[in-house]
Protein backbone atom coordinates (compact mmCIF):
# COMPACT_ATOMS: atom_id res chain seq x y z
CA UNK A 1 0.00 0.00 0.00
CA UNK A 2 2.38 2.18 0.71
CA UNK A 3 4.77 1.91 -2.28
CA UNK A 4 1.46 2.38 -4.46
CA UNK A 5 0.92 5.50 -2.60
CA UNK A 6 4.30 6.98 -3.10
CA UNK A 7 3.94 5.95 -6.90
CA UNK A 8 0.63 7.42 -7.34
CA UNK A 9 2.04 10.64 -5.40
CA UNK A 10 5.41 10.89 -7.69
CA UNK A 11 3.19 10.62 -10.69
CA UNK A 12 0.78 13.31 -10.08
CA UNK A 13 4.00 15.59 -9.18
CA UNK A 14 5.17 14.81 -12.70
CA UNK A 15 1.86 15.89 -14.18
CA UNK A 16 1.79 19.33 -11.78
CA UNK A 17 5.64 19.92 -13.17
CA UNK A 18 4.39 18.85 -17.20
CA UNK A 19 1.78 21.55 -16.64
CA UNK A 20 3.55 24.28 -15.30
CA UNK A 21 6.68 23.15 -17.94
CA UNK A 22 4.31 23.54 -21.12
CA UNK A 23 5.39 25.70 -23.55
CA UNK A 24 3.05 24.24 -26.34
CA UNK A 25 0.70 26.95 -27.53
CA UNK A 26 -3.03 26.00 -27.98
CA UNK A 27 -4.19 24.54 -30.80
CA UNK A 28 -7.30 23.34 -30.16
CA UNK A 29 -8.43 20.09 -31.55
CA UNK A 30 -11.72 19.87 -30.65
CA UNK A 31 -14.90 21.90 -29.20
CA UNK A 32 -14.46 21.27 -25.66
CA UNK A 33 -10.42 22.27 -26.15
CA UNK A 34 -11.87 25.51 -28.44
CA UNK A 35 -13.67 26.74 -25.72
CA UNK A 36 -10.80 25.87 -23.29
CA UNK A 37 -8.53 27.70 -25.42
CA UNK A 38 -10.98 30.58 -25.46
CA UNK A 39 -11.21 30.81 -21.94
CA UNK A 40 -7.44 30.88 -21.69
CA UNK A 41 -6.67 33.34 -24.02
CA UNK A 42 -9.85 35.87 -22.19
CA UNK A 43 -8.22 35.33 -18.95
CA UNK A 44 -4.73 36.74 -20.70
CA UNK A 45 -3.01 34.04 -19.37
CA UNK A 46 -0.12 33.61 -22.25
CA UNK A 47 1.97 30.56 -22.21
CA UNK A 48 -1.15 28.94 -20.65
CA UNK A 49 -2.36 25.69 -23.18
CA UNK A 50 -5.12 23.67 -22.59
CA UNK A 51 -2.88 21.07 -22.31
CA UNK A 52 -1.44 22.63 -19.59
CA UNK A 53 -4.40 23.12 -18.04
CA UNK A 54 -5.78 19.55 -18.91
CA UNK A 55 -2.11 18.25 -17.08
CA UNK A 56 -2.96 20.10 -13.89
CA UNK A 57 -6.43 18.82 -13.45
CA UNK A 58 -4.99 15.30 -13.41
CA UNK A 59 -2.64 15.98 -11.34
CA UNK A 60 -4.42 18.15 -8.75
CA UNK A 61 -7.37 15.00 -8.83
CA UNK A 62 -4.61 12.59 -8.21
CA UNK A 63 -3.35 14.33 -5.14
CA UNK A 64 -6.66 15.33 -3.39
CA UNK A 65 -7.83 12.13 -4.00
CA UNK A 66 -4.60 10.38 -2.51
CA UNK A 67 -4.53 12.84 0.45
CA UNK A 68 -8.31 12.08 1.45
CA UNK A 69 -7.78 8.27 1.33
CA UNK A 70 -4.63 8.34 3.19
CA UNK A 71 -6.69 10.38 5.90
CA UNK A 72 -9.98 8.36 5.46
CA UNK A 73 -9.03 4.86 3.29
CA UNK A 74 -12.60 5.39 1.77
CA UNK A 75 -12.41 5.11 -1.87
CA UNK A 76 -15.75 6.62 -2.16
CA UNK A 77 -14.91 9.80 -0.65
CA UNK A 78 -11.85 10.13 -1.89
CA UNK A 79 -13.20 9.73 -5.43
CA UNK A 80 -15.32 12.23 -5.32
CA UNK A 81 -13.27 14.85 -4.04
CA UNK A 82 -10.94 13.74 -6.85
CA UNK A 83 -13.37 14.62 -9.30
CA UNK A 84 -14.32 18.06 -7.68
CA UNK A 85 -10.23 18.82 -7.74
CA UNK A 86 -10.07 18.03 -11.53
CA UNK A 87 -12.63 20.79 -11.86
CA UNK A 88 -10.87 23.47 -9.74
CA UNK A 89 -8.54 24.52 -12.48
CA UNK A 90 -10.65 25.24 -15.42
CA UNK A 91 -13.12 26.94 -13.33
CA UNK A 92 -10.44 29.31 -12.03
CA UNK A 93 -9.23 29.88 -15.35
CA UNK A 94 -13.24 30.79 -16.45
CA UNK A 95 -13.60 32.57 -13.34
CA UNK A 96 -10.54 35.19 -14.15
CA UNK A 97 -11.41 35.42 -17.95
CA UNK A 98 -14.82 36.77 -16.22
CA UNK A 99 -12.97 39.16 -14.02
CA UNK A 100 -10.91 40.28 -16.62
CA UNK A 101 -13.52 40.62 -19.10
CA UNK A 102 -15.79 43.19 -16.34
CA UNK A 103 -12.41 44.79 -15.97
CA UNK A 104 -11.78 45.64 -19.49
CA UNK A 105 -15.49 46.53 -19.71
CA UNK A 106 -15.33 49.40 -17.01
CA UNK A 107 -11.97 50.82 -19.41
CA UNK A 108 -13.18 50.51 -22.74
CA UNK A 109 -14.82 53.79 -22.66
CA UNK A 110 -11.66 55.75 -21.41
CA UNK A 111 -9.62 53.77 -24.81
CA UNK A 112 -12.39 54.75 -27.07
CA UNK A 113 -11.97 58.94 -25.58
CA UNK A 114 -8.49 58.53 -25.87
CA UNK A 115 -8.65 57.06 -29.69
CA UNK A 116 -11.36 59.67 -30.49
CA UNK A 117 -9.00 62.38 -29.31
CA UNK A 118 -5.73 61.50 -30.91
CA UNK A 119 -7.72 61.06 -34.19
CA UNK A 120 -9.05 64.71 -33.59
CA UNK A 121 -5.58 66.05 -32.70
CA UNK A 122 -4.50 64.44 -35.66
CA UNK A 123 -2.32 61.73 -34.94
CA UNK A 124 -2.12 58.49 -37.22
CA UNK A 125 -3.86 55.46 -36.29
CA UNK A 126 -0.58 53.29 -35.74
CA UNK A 127 0.89 56.24 -33.28
CA UNK A 128 -2.54 56.88 -31.95
CA UNK A 129 -2.83 52.95 -30.63
CA UNK A 130 1.05 52.89 -29.81
CA UNK A 131 0.73 55.92 -27.46
CA UNK A 132 -2.31 53.98 -25.28
CA UNK A 133 1.10 51.94 -23.94
CA UNK A 134 1.56 54.98 -21.87
CA UNK A 135 -1.50 56.75 -21.65
CA UNK A 136 -3.93 54.42 -21.90
CA UNK A 137 -5.71 52.53 -19.06
CA UNK A 138 -3.62 50.75 -16.56
CA UNK A 139 -4.86 46.57 -17.54
CA UNK A 140 -4.66 47.30 -21.58
CA UNK A 141 -1.08 48.82 -21.54
CA UNK A 142 0.39 45.66 -22.26
CA UNK A 143 -1.18 44.55 -25.23
CA UNK A 144 -0.71 47.76 -26.91
CA UNK A 145 2.98 48.22 -26.25
CA UNK A 146 3.09 44.94 -27.91
CA UNK A 147 1.24 46.00 -30.76
CA UNK A 148 3.43 49.32 -31.01
CA UNK A 149 6.97 46.68 -30.67
CA UNK A 150 4.97 44.79 -33.59
CA UNK A 151 4.30 47.73 -35.82
CA UNK A 152 8.09 49.73 -35.04
CA UNK A 153 9.79 46.34 -36.15
CA UNK A 154 7.22 45.21 -39.29
CA UNK A 155 5.78 48.42 -40.19
CA UNK A 156 2.65 46.05 -41.41
CA UNK A 157 -0.41 47.42 -39.73
CA UNK A 158 -2.61 44.97 -40.55
CA UNK A 159 -0.74 42.16 -39.36
CA UNK A 160 0.29 43.86 -35.73
CA UNK A 161 -3.77 44.78 -35.67
CA UNK A 162 -4.01 40.81 -35.60
CA UNK A 163 -1.55 40.35 -32.94
CA UNK A 164 -3.35 43.43 -30.70
CA UNK A 165 -6.78 41.70 -31.21
CA UNK A 166 -5.48 37.95 -30.55
CA UNK A 167 -4.07 39.82 -27.19
CA UNK A 168 -7.37 41.16 -26.07
CA UNK A 169 -9.41 38.64 -26.90
CA UNK A 170 -12.47 40.60 -25.66
CA UNK A 171 -15.69 41.00 -28.02
CA UNK A 172 -15.27 45.24 -27.95
CA UNK A 173 -11.32 44.75 -28.50
CA UNK A 174 -12.46 43.52 -31.82
CA UNK A 175 -14.92 45.85 -33.02
CA UNK A 176 -12.55 48.53 -32.23
CA UNK A 177 -9.76 47.10 -34.35
CA UNK A 178 -11.55 46.14 -37.14
CA UNK A 179 -13.09 49.45 -37.29
CA UNK A 180 -9.20 51.56 -37.31
CA UNK A 181 -8.59 48.53 -39.84
CA UNK A 182 -11.68 50.12 -42.39
CA UNK A 183 -10.65 53.11 -41.90
CA UNK A 184 -7.20 52.87 -42.65
CA UNK A 185 -8.04 50.45 -45.37
CA UNK A 186 -10.90 52.75 -47.22
CA UNK A 187 -10.49 56.04 -45.81
CA UNK A 188 -12.88 58.32 -45.07
CA UNK A 189 -13.78 61.39 -41.99
CA UNK A 190 -16.59 59.68 -39.96
CA UNK A 191 -13.88 57.67 -37.44
CA UNK A 192 -14.54 59.92 -35.03
CA UNK A 193 -17.93 60.12 -34.88
CA UNK A 194 -17.72 56.19 -35.08
CA UNK A 195 -15.57 56.43 -31.52
CA UNK A 196 -17.90 59.11 -29.91
CA UNK A 197 -21.07 57.47 -30.77
CA UNK A 198 -19.48 54.13 -29.61
CA UNK A 199 -18.55 55.66 -26.22
CA UNK A 200 -21.49 56.87 -25.56
CA UNK A 201 -22.76 53.27 -26.19
CA UNK A 202 -19.81 51.39 -24.15
CA UNK A 203 -20.80 53.84 -21.14
CA UNK A 204 -24.71 53.30 -21.11
CA UNK A 205 -24.16 49.83 -21.06
CA UNK A 206 -21.91 49.56 -18.50
CA UNK A 207 -24.19 51.41 -16.34
CA UNK A 208 -27.07 49.54 -17.40
CA UNK A 209 -25.43 46.03 -16.13
CA UNK A 210 -23.54 47.42 -12.87
CA UNK A 211 -26.78 47.91 -11.85
CA UNK A 212 -28.25 44.49 -12.58
CA UNK A 213 -24.84 42.80 -11.58
CA UNK A 214 -25.98 44.92 -8.37
CA UNK A 215 -29.12 43.42 -7.54
CA UNK A 216 -28.64 39.86 -8.66
CA UNK A 217 -24.64 39.22 -6.62
CA UNK A 218 -26.47 38.65 -3.54
CA UNK A 219 -28.34 35.60 -4.81
CA UNK A 220 -26.00 34.49 -7.15
CA UNK A 221 -23.76 34.20 -4.56
CA UNK A 222 -25.89 32.80 -2.06
CA UNK A 223 -27.08 29.45 -5.01
CA UNK A 224 -23.04 29.27 -5.06
CA UNK A 225 -22.56 28.85 -1.70
CA UNK A 226 -25.31 26.43 -1.37
CA UNK A 227 -24.07 24.11 -4.13
CA UNK A 228 -20.49 24.21 -2.06
CA UNK A 229 -22.22 24.16 1.67
CA UNK A 230 -22.73 19.92 1.84
CA UNK A 231 -19.31 19.21 0.13
CA UNK A 232 -17.80 21.21 2.88
CA UNK A 233 -19.93 19.29 5.54
CA UNK A 234 -18.94 16.05 3.76
CA UNK A 235 -15.04 17.00 4.25
CA UNK A 236 -15.08 18.21 7.63
CA UNK A 237 -17.70 14.64 8.62
CA UNK A 238 -15.48 12.38 6.54
CA UNK A 239 -12.29 12.24 9.41
CA UNK A 240 -15.76 10.93 11.70
CA UNK A 241 -15.21 7.06 12.09
CA UNK A 242 -19.01 6.64 11.62
CA UNK A 243 -19.43 8.64 8.82
CA UNK A 244 -16.08 6.75 7.22
CA UNK A 245 -18.21 3.50 7.66
CA UNK A 246 -21.78 5.12 6.41
CA UNK A 247 -20.29 5.99 3.09
CA UNK A 248 -18.07 2.72 2.83
CA UNK A 249 -22.00 0.81 2.34
CA UNK A 250 -23.57 1.11 -1.13
CA UNK A 251 -26.34 3.25 0.32
CA UNK A 252 -23.59 5.87 1.62
CA UNK A 253 -22.08 5.72 -2.66
CA UNK A 254 -25.93 6.37 -3.85
CA UNK A 255 -26.17 9.00 -1.69
CA UNK A 256 -22.47 10.55 -2.64
CA UNK A 257 -23.43 9.96 -6.91
CA UNK A 258 -27.16 11.26 -6.54
CA UNK A 259 -25.44 14.31 -4.14
CA UNK A 260 -22.74 14.90 -7.10
CA UNK A 261 -25.64 14.74 -10.10
CA UNK A 262 -27.69 16.74 -8.51
CA UNK A 263 -25.19 19.68 -7.86
CA UNK A 264 -23.56 19.46 -10.88
CA UNK A 265 -27.24 20.23 -11.98
CA UNK A 266 -27.83 22.85 -9.65
CA UNK A 267 -24.84 24.45 -10.08
CA UNK A 268 -25.38 24.73 -14.13
CA UNK A 269 -29.42 25.98 -13.58
CA UNK A 270 -28.24 28.40 -11.39
CA UNK A 271 -24.90 29.64 -13.74
CA UNK A 272 -27.73 29.95 -16.96
CA UNK A 273 -30.00 31.58 -14.81
CA UNK A 274 -27.86 34.51 -12.93
CA UNK A 275 -25.96 34.88 -16.35
CA UNK A 276 -26.13 37.91 -18.39
CA UNK A 277 -25.82 38.00 -21.81
CA UNK A 278 -22.72 38.54 -23.11
CA UNK A 279 -20.91 39.83 -26.41
CA UNK A 280 -19.62 36.64 -28.86
CA UNK A 281 -16.56 37.57 -30.32
CA UNK A 282 -17.82 37.35 -34.29
CA UNK A 283 -15.00 39.50 -35.53
CA UNK A 284 -12.62 37.48 -34.80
Amino acid sequence: MGLAIGLMLGIGALLVLLALTDDEPARPTSSRRHRLAESIAEAGLEGVSPRGVVLTSLGLSLLIGLSFYVLTETWPISVAFALIGAAVPTVLVRQRAHRRRAELRQVWPDVVDNLSSAVRAGMSLPDALAQLATRGPQPLRAPFARFADDYRMTGRFSESLDGLKDRLADPTGDQIVESLRISREVGGSDLGRLLRTLSAFLRDELRARSELETRQGWVVNAAKLAVAGPWILLALLSFRSTSIQAYQQPAGVAVLVVGAVVSVVAYRVMVAMGRLPEDERVLR
